[in-house]
């Protein structure tokens, strides 16, 4: 992860925001996972080393991520471009803080319908970034 934040930093773009849906957990050692839970990245999740990059998480890195059943997605990925679509701004604006309180309203409550937990993870050092 450490790489791929340091290419990505090293991008001549503006800001670069990186959304993944996985889950990143050091504690591994999973052979069979749940129905409808996305598998373990065993890695330590690395933070962004470039001011410019912000990076938005499916789940913390104790937690797995899962699907939403009937959407052929994951339950992040849907409420994430539900939140792009509009619901999670204020009119014509969106800033990355917004949509990750928007995922943490939506995302958190489903997880635990599911009978788990998720959290969405936000680590930017620019959280008020607009997005549109």
């Amino acid at each position: 992860m450490s790489r791929l934040y340091d290419k990505l930093g090293a991008l001549k773009a503006k800001d670069v925001v990186v959304i993944i849906d996985a889950c990143f957990s050091g504690a591994g050692g999973r052979s069979l996972i749940a129905q409808g839970t996305r598998p373990l990245v065993n890695v330590r999740a690395a933070a962004p080393v470039s001011p410019r990059l912000s990076v938005l998480a499916a789940a913390s890195g104790a937690e797995v991520a899962g699907t939403l059943p009937g959407q052929g997605h994951g339950l992040f990925t849907y409420y994430l471009l539900k939140g792009l679509q509009g619901e999670a701004g204020t009119g014509d604006r969106l800033t990355l803080e917004e949509l990750q309180a928007y995922l943490k309203r939506t995302v958190v409550p489903a997880a635990r319908r599911q009978n788990r937990e998720q959290t969405p993870q936000l680590q930017s050092a620019q959280p008020g970034l607009r997005l549109y």
